[in-house]
C-alpha cells in the first residue's frame, strides 16, 4: 500500500515521530522528582555493578558479574534492568548470562510501617514472574505469586528473593523452584551503586 492509497483519517500514520519526549533516570540529582509512592524503594533507585555466585542441582556453581538499573520517571513505578555475564576465577568475563527487565511498585498495604511491593519481571527465556512482598527499611522480601511460561521454557514453578542494603551495597539472595526441585539457593551477589 503507497501513501496515496491511505485513507485521509490515518495519513498522518505516515509522519516523522520525534524520539521519547520524557526523560527517565536512575540518579535522583537530575530528571524528575521521584513519585511519593515510591519512596519506600528509593535506595534502590541507580545504577549497580558487582559480582555474585550461583548454583542449581544439576549444574555446575558458576560466578558472575551483575549489572542492574532501578530507573524511574516521575510516575508511581520503577523500571528494572538487569544483565549478568559468567566470569572466571580472576573475574574476566566468559560469556553473556542471564537478563531480566520489569517494574516495581509499591501498592497500599494494611501496614504502613511495612509498605507492599509487586514486582514483574520478564526473562528473554520464556518466562514471566509476579512478585509479591514487603519493604522493611532497607530490607525487601518478594515471593512469587504466579510464574507464566512458554511450552518451551524451563519448568520454573516459584522463586523468592531477598534484598538488603548493607553498608552502601545492595546484596541479594535468590531462590528458585524448578525442574522438579524444591525451593532451592540459585544466586546471590554483592553490587556496588556506580550512578545515583
Amino acid at each position: 500500500m503507497s501513501e496515496r492509497d491511505v485513507p485521509e483519517q490515518f495519513a498522518s500514520t505516515f509522519d516523522k515521530v520525534e524520539p521519547y519526549p520524557f526523560e527517565e533516570t536512575d540518579d535522583l540529582r537530575r530528571g524528575p522528582n521521584l513519585h511519593d509512592d515510591l519512596l519506600p524503594l528509593l535506595p534502590l533507585v541507580g545504577r549497580w555493578r558487582g559480582r555474585g555466585q550461583g548454583g542449581y542441582p544439576g549444574a555446575e556453581d558458576f560466578l558472575y558479574a551483575q549489572e542492574v538499573a532501578f530507573l524511574h520517571d516521575g510516575r508511581p513505578f520503577l523500571r528494572y534492568r538487569a544483565r549478568s555475564w559468567i566470569i572466571d576465577a580472576d573475574g574476566k568475563a566468559v560469556r553473556p548470562a542471564a537478563q531480566e527487565t520489569g517494574w516495581w511498585r509499591v501498592v497500599r498495604g494494611e501496614d504502613p510501617r511495612r509498605p507492599e511491593v509487586e514486582v514483574l519481571l520478564a526473562h528473554p527465556t520464556g518466562i514471566l514472574d509476579l512478585y509479591y512482598g514487603h519493604v522493611d527499611g532497607t530490607r525487601i522480601e518478594i515471593a512469587t505469586d504466579a510464574v507464566v511460561r512458554s511450552p518451551q521454557a524451563k519448568e520454573v514453578t516459584a522463586g523468592k528473593r531477598l534484598y538488603g542494603l548493607v553498608d552502601g551495597a545492595l546484596m541479594y539472595a535468590q531462590e528458585m523452584a524448578a525442574e522438579g526441585n524444591p525451593m532451592t539457593p540459585h544466586l546471590s551477589a554483592s553490587l556496588t551503586r556506580v550512578v545515583g
